[in-house]
């Protein structure tokens, strides 16, 4: 796989398992997530796991527009990954989650893959008002961690 065209990291003073559980909770994302105003579960299906999908209703501002998933890694304490595609089929991006355990906790790296085609872009730079994509994720993927961390702190207790 080429490099992300955006990633971030943070370490986190809680388990692995209590982070992928986060990162893993379509419903509770969206209070992390700058982007990601709504996610539901598709087929009836209630988790994660390799297969599923899901459907991201998305925000920025007064934009709005949805997007459909397929989780493609769901390993518990370890990785948390989808391909997310128009609601016309057409590839946007890959998502990633990595956790690997450390001595006070773990360590979160979150990473995007840009998979839009060339033609593509310019309509998806219309319809959510991000010209520069991987900045943008970039900026959203550091809040999203730090909300992240915090979650994932308070859980642990």
């Amino acid at each position: 796989m080429n490099e992300p065209s955006a990633s971030a990291h943070t370490e986190v003073h809680a388990s692995p398992d209590v982070v992928y559980t986060l990162v893993s909770d379509l419903p509770g994302m969206s209070a992390l997530t700058d982007e990601l105003a709504r996610g539901s579960w598709l087929d009836g299906v209630g988790e994660a796991a390799v297969g599923v999908r899901f459907r991201g209703h998305n925000k920025i501002a007064w934009r709005r527009w949805s997007t459909t998933s397929t989780v493609t890694d769901a390993d518990p304490g370890r990785r948390f990954a989808f391909e997310v595609s128009s609601v016309a089929g057409i590839p946007v991006s890959r998502w990633q989650y990595d956790i690997e355990a450390t001595v006070n906790g773990c360590r979160v790296v979150e990473q995007t893959w840009d998979r839009r085609p060339s033609w593509f872009r310019p309509f998806a730079n219309l319809v959510t008002g991000v010209r520069d994509r991987a900045d943008h994720n970039r900026r959203n993927m550091e809040r999203t961690l730090v909300r992240l961390k915090a979650a994932a702190e308070a859980a642990s207790g």
